[in-house]
């Protein structure tokens, strides 16, 4: 059974785990020492710390109007898109880690998407025309450039086939639960810090399921060719042998090329979530 967290206890978890994050050496992101031309990790850092307020009003504001206020926090301090995909998560699991219902988080995160509203919608919406996210592209129905008709949890079941942010909001967060969280959980059984955890868990979530920022970008069979690649990572050694950091180096390079359009985003994001999972229910 998870706890209710208080307020201060969710904007630091949630703050921790973007920085943790943003501070794994994942290949193809931005990382210590490992920037883009128009993204730094500074950026990062300035972001998590952004969105703090918003989090802490998050069980009075409600979903989509976390998820706004958070993106326009981190727009005064930050010109570029760095943590959307991570708000959009991070907003309906504060939500349900300040929620007085009983029973684990994934259950409370179950009644919270379940009670996502046209208003949710409408902020949220917002809030991406505002990001202006790259690969976003045109939907037939309820796109996002339009106001939306339907609650926030519909209008992201009908992105949900492009876009795994959008899917875990009809799955209740089936890859942070299922994939991301238990990798994380064995790295730190393995004696792991969050940072190396975190990158075990971003390596084998990216292999299990393919990147769809990539795949917006560059197509299905480039976000395939990536899973792939992590993993036959995964497969040259223990985490933190010399072989592995060989082939997360090699791994790297690759993702770097073309004007890091092969960088794994999503995965990122979903990373980030899971970490703060990991960190509310870890005894």
């Amino acid at each position: 059974m998870s706890h209710l967290l208080r307020r201060a206890e969710v904007v630091l978890f949630a703050q921790a785990a973007c920085l943790l994050e943003a501070s794994a050496a994942k290949p193809g992101n931005v990382s210590p020492g490992r920037d883009f031309h128009d993204t730094r990790f500074e950026d990062f850092v300035l972001s998590a710390l952004a969105i703090g307020p918003a989090l802490a009003r998050a069980p009075e504001a409600g979903v989509g109007a976390t998820v706004l206020d958070a993106v326009r926090d981190t727009r005064r301090v930050v010109s570029v898109n760095t943590n959307l995909g991570i708000v959009l998560l991070l907003a309906p699991l504060a939500c349900a880690a300040s929620s007085p219902e009983g029973g684990t988080l994934r259950s409370r995160l179950s009644c919270v998407l379940a009670g996502l509203t046209v208003a949710d919608a409408q902020a949220a919406h917002a809030a991406i025309r505002l990001v202006n996210p790259g690969g976003l592209g045109e939907a037939e129905t309820e796109d996002v450039r339009r106001e939306p008709t339907r609650t926030l949890r519909e209008t992201m079941g009908l992105a949900a086939g492009r876009d795994t942010v959008a899917r875990e909001y009809v799955t209740d967060f089936d890859v942070t639960f299922r994939v991301a969280v238990p990798a994380l959980r064995r790295g730190r059984a393995a004696g792991q810090g969050w940072v190396g955890a975190a990158l075990e868990a971003y390596l084998e979530t990216l292999a299990e399921v393919p990147d769809t920022l990539i795949a917006r970008k560059e197509g299905e069979p480039a976000a395939r060719a990536v899973s792939a690649r992590a993993r036959e990572v995964l497969a040259s050694g223990a985490a933190s042998s010399p072989e592995r950091i060989r082939a997360q180096e090699a791994f790297d390079a690759e993702l770097r090329g073309r004007g890091n359009r092969l960088n794994p985003g999503t995965t990122a994001d979903v990373v980030a979530a899971s970490l703060f999972v990991a960190m509310v229910e870890e005894p």
